[in-house]
């Protein structure tokens, strides 16, 4: 079952009930991912906690923890009176955890892919049309450092 989430000046959120993540991890993907595509700008106003979880009928408390996460790595911001905005892009790991953590997704990825029979060329051209929207636009979090 796919619940979706409309805001005024939000676009979609899909919870797939079937899917392995928890449903805060979801979110926090689905959020991460419209940021990185450019989908939602920085100044975008989303959906407060209450609202998000009425929209998608789930329990607040999930809606809160993937906020939490997305404000504790600098995706969006509350404003106490206001609401809950997007960020402008800001990287908040260091190049050693952001190295580590995608050698962590990269073997993830591979071990589920694995099993599925596909050559190697299928899984990199799929791989390359996700990664598509992403290529033309600039690099989208930069470290303090860099």
């Amino acid at each position: 079952m796919r619940h979706t989430a409309f805001g005024a000046e939000f676009s979609v959120i899909q919870i797939v009930t079937g899917d392995a993540r928890p449903i805060f991890r979801q979110i926090v993907d689905g959020i991460r991912l419209k940021v990185a595509k450019g989908e939602l700008v920085p100044g975008t106003r989303l959906p407060s906690v209450r609202g998000l979880a009425l929209q998608l009928t789930i329990n607040t408390t999930t809606v809160a923890k993937a906020y939490a996460e997305l404000a504790t790595e600098g995706v969006i911001e509350s404003r106490k009176g206001v609401g809950v905005f997007v960020c402008e892009p800001r990287q908040r790991l260091s190049r050693e955890e952001r190295e580590r953590r995608l050698a962590e997704a990269l073997r993830l990825f591979v071990s589920s892919v694995v099993a599925l029979g596909f050559e190697p060329e299928e899984i990199l051209r799929q791989l390359e049309q996700e990664l598509e929207p992403l290529v033309s636009r600039k690099p989208y979090l930069k470290t303090q450092s860099e």
